[in-house]
This record gives C-alpha cells, structure tokens and sequence, in this order.
C-alpha cells in the first residue's frame, strides 16, 4: 500500500533527519516503528503526510507518487494522521469535533450521521460525552476523540504518532485495544510509538530506527526473541 524509496527528510534544507529509509507497509497489517528518541519516527510520518517534503526519494501510495502532496491531498486520498498532540478543538463539542473528521464528505449530510453513529458505537463515551467540550475532558478521552476524529473518513491509510503519551498504563492498554479493532475493520497502521511493548503486540511486522537510518527490520517474531536486547542496547539513551 505505501512504499518509501530513499527519504532523505528534515526540517531545514540542509540539515538531515532521516538519510536513505526506504520501507513498506503492506495493506490490512499494522506496522511498527521503535527507536530512541531523536531517531526521526515522528519526522518520518510528517514526511509521509506532506507536513514535511523530502529532499530526495519517494513515497507511493497505492502505486502513486506523493511526496509532493499537501496534507488536504492525501486526507481526500485515503490517509489520516493523528498527532501526538491531541487534535482537538478544546472550545467545541465531541460532536462538531468529530465532525470536523468528515470534512472530505461535509456536504453528504447523510454519511456524515451514518460515521457519527459508528463511531459513537465504537466509543461508547464519547457518545455520552457528545455534548461536552473538549476542554473539559480527560486525557484518555481526549485521546478517543482524537482517534475517533481521524477514522470518521474511514481512512485506508492510518498514521499514529505516540498514542500512549502522558496516558495512564490502564488508558494505554484500551487504546491499543481500539487501533487493533480499527486494523481488524480494515485499516492499514503504520504506527510510531516510545512503548515498545505495546507496539509489538499489536504489529504484523516492525522497523527499527536509529539515527535516521532503518537498523533492523522485519516480521514481530524476529524482534520477539531479542526485544530486551533491542532496548537495552539502542533505545536507552546513551
């Protein structure tokens, strides 16, 4: 589904992040990304979905070329990215908020209601929430509107950055448990995450990415076997 040819990304021309990642992420599977901090997880997904432009290199997405794209482009396509900061509007409702996430359809007033109720039937709370501003929710609710935001276009392509930020283990734990009912309905994950754990569990298949470089890569068992190896010698600062 996405094919990532030699990005070469970063912030200021010049000054390079990532060097030369190529990966892929197949449809219907969730696939994960470890590594220390600083290694350019997050910079890669914002490469990805057009906040960022690669220097060289290229990302296809069922087999076109996007790199070019803006972020408006690839939402209309297929693909939606949650930050790791909550994307919501804290002075609107769950509601208006979720219903931002259709904008791509707005207009079909009739879709619209059909993907409220099935978000509000996948998250349950935010349909007794619906009513509340965002200001006053928890994190992990926040973190379910964030989510429920994104998949209300029904996105092929879904990027997830950090999800268990500042979350509590028992919040973390349910929102694993949505992104892998949100895999099983059809979505395709490709997911960034510092709980490595967490991502191992719910991954088809993994990267590892250390100082803007792919270091390892391949299905969840070859990572299985050595993980503790694997934190221990690249993801615990040096």
């Amino acid at each position: 589904m996405l094919t990532i040819e030699k990005i070469t990304s970063g912030y200021v021309e010049g000054i390079d992040i990532l060097w030369d990642i190529s990966l892929d992420v197949k449809n219907s599977l969730i696939t994960g990304i470890i590594g220390p901090n600083g290694a350019g997880k997050s910079t890669l997904l914002k490469t990805i979905f057009g906040f960022l432009h690669p220097h060289r290199g290229k990302i296809k997405f069922e087999d076109k070329e996007i790199q070019d794209y803006h972020p408006y482009h690839l939402k209309q396509m297929g693909i939606s990215y949650m930050l790791q900061e909550f994307s919501t509007f804290p002075q609107m409702t769950v509601r208006d908020n979720l219903s931002l996430g259709a904008w791509v359809f707005r207009s079909d007033r009739n879709l619209v209601k059909k993907r409220l109720e099935e978000v509000y039937e996948f998250f349950p709370l935010l349909w007794e929430r619906q009513t509340e501003k965002a200001t006053y929710l928890s994190g992990g609710i926040l973190r379910m509107l964030s989510l429920g935001k994104e998949i209300m276009s029904k996105p092929k392509l879904f990027l997830v950055d950090e999800p268990s930020s500042g979350l509590a283990p028992m919040i973390v734990k349910e929102i694993y448990g949505f992104l892998k009912k949100i895999a099983e309905q059809g979505a395709t994950i490709l997911i960034v995450d510092q709980n490595i754990m967490k991502v191992l569990e719910i991954s088809h298949y993994m990267y590892l990415i250390e100082m803007g470089q792919v270091k390892q890569a391949g299905p969840k068992e070859d990572f299985e076997g050595n993980i503790r190896e694997i934190i221990r010698e690249s993801l615990i600062d040096k």
